[in-house]
């Protein structure tokens, strides 16, 4: 794929191992968590600002799939972890399974899920977005 720009991009997508309540003990269905998320050094991270829709996505084999959705809340920083990026996330009271997603005719092309072990941030086209929202 080319190189991405600010249009393409509808939502990014960040990943997780772990499930919300191991992100951020006590984090419950329907609550908003302000979180730093780190996020892998490319030029994607010049792209994100505040505002723009975000998702957590947890990855592995315990319920993958969108837990949470939310908004970037300010710029990219560096961190001694690396770089991090605030974002405000409301958890799904039911994820998005990522079955479900691939049974979606727009979903399914989505990058995190055709390529699993891609790039954190990962994006979603304002039709793999639309998808994922109507689904949440």
């Amino acid at each position: 794929m080319a190189r991405l720009t600010t249009a393409d991009v509808a939502c990014w997508v960040i990943k997780s191992a772990r499930p919300p309540d191991a992100v951020l003990p006590g984090w419950l269905p329907g609550g908003t968590a302000e979180l730093d998320r780190c996020v892998r050094p490319s030029y994607r991270l010049e792209l994100m600002g505040a505002g723009q829709p975000v998702l957590l996505w947890v990855s592995g084999r315990d319920r993958p799939g969108v837990h949470a959705l939310g908004v970037v809340t300010g710029p990219v920083t560096a961190t001694d972890g690396g770089p991090a990026v605030p974002v405000r996330l409301t958890r799904l009271a039911e994820p998005v399974d990522r079955a479900e997603l691939l049974a979606d005719p727009v979903a399914r092309d989505a990058e995190v899920l055709r390529m699993p072990a891609g790039s954190n941030p990962s994006w979603l086209s304002a039709g793999q977005y639309a998808a994922v929202l109507a689904l949440a």
